[in-house]
């Protein structure tokens, strides 16, 4: 059983890993989005699921200027598709 009060480091691998799979940003890295894309969705609804979960993490991180958590891990991996 996983602690829920512990971040999941493999959120944020997928954050810096994932691409976004469909609409005017698609095949663009999830950490990449802009936050006005991002802010959208916020507005409009984040899709269901995994993906939903992924582009509300990365908005919170935007808005809370936390992008300097992903950038080690972005500068060590390769994008990957879902």
């Amino acid at each position: 059983m996983t602690d829920a009060s512990q971040p999941n480091a493999n959120i944020l691998l997928d954050l810096v890993q994932m691409k976004m799979p469909f609409g005017k940003y698609k095949d663009t890295l999830l950490c990449d989005l802009p936050v006005s894309y991002l802010e959208w969705f916020s507005r409009e609804g984040f899709p269901p699921g995994k993906l939903g979960m992924q582009l509300a993490t990365m908005f919170e991180i935007k808005i809370n200027g936390l992008e300097y958590l992903l950038k080690p891990l972005k500068n060590k991996q390769q994008p990957r598709y879902r």
